[in-house]
């Protein structure tokens, strides 16, 4: 789900992997499976040099030139590449880390892949202690409402309750959490902190988890 980022400089030019389904988030771990040809060539060059891969969203409409080049969302999440398996048939199985947001400010040419010119996205972000509120009502959401007894929950209380900044936190709620990519798109994009973590409160509280079968009751808890 996460782990904790390592200090790093920002990248002015990452590869892009476009996909329509996910949105990564800074901190977050998403794992991939790799197996088109032009997009081995990029892990093959993300891993000759810095390890890092831009993940972008695929805008409406994209099926019409998958394979050309076809129109993402300028709002993107750098990831590095945590651990990956080269496969026989060239294909690779990789987990990429969300490091940090960043805007695609024009794309060289010359590979088979696209490689981003970034700059780093805008965000106001506010001391840790004026997200006392925010935290508190995160906690609140996993301790007490319907997520207490999933295990999402706990190992979220758990991050909530330990040294991880409130918006990286929140990052990885909306991760984790929310299905709505257009949402999760926009909360990626949303420069001001506090707003997005607000958002995402709002969306996770929104949320209705399925009635456990009467098979399932009572839920099962762990011994952790």
């Amino acid at each position: 789900m996460d782990a904790t980022p390592g200090q790093y400089d920002f990248a002015p030019a990452a590869p892009l992997f476009p996909l329509p389904n996910i949105v990564l988030f800074p901190r977050a771990v998403v794992a991939l499976h790799i197996f088109e040809s032009r997009y081995q060539a990029m892990m093959a060059h993300a891993l000759a040099h810095d390890n890092l891969i831009a993940m972008a969203l695929l805008l409406p409409g994209w099926e019409k030139d998958y394979y050309g080049h076809p129109p993402i969302d300028p709002v993107v999440c750098v990831g590095a590449i945590l651990n990956h398996e080269h496969l026989p048939d060239g294909r690779y199985n990789l987990l990429l880390q969300g490091r940090v947001r960043a805007h695609v400010v024009g794309e060289r040419a010359g590979h088979p892949f696209r490689i981003a010119q970034l700059t780093p996205a805008p965000e106001s972000i506010p001391e840790e202690s004026d997200l006392a509120n925010e935290r508190t009502h995160l906690r609140e959401i996993f301790r007490h409402g319907q997520w207490r007894n999933t295990e999402i929950a706990r190992h979220l209380d758990k991050c909530l309750g330990g040294t991880i900044s409130t918006p990286d936190a929140a990052d990885l709620i909306a991760f984790n959490l929310l299905d709505d990519i257009p949402l999760k798109q926009s909360l990626l994009a949303e420069p001001d902190v506090r707003r997005r973590i607000q958002r995402i409160i709002a969306a996770v509280t929104e949320i209705h988890l399925p009635t456990p079968r009467r098979s399932d009751w009572p839920p099962k808890t762990s011994s952790n």
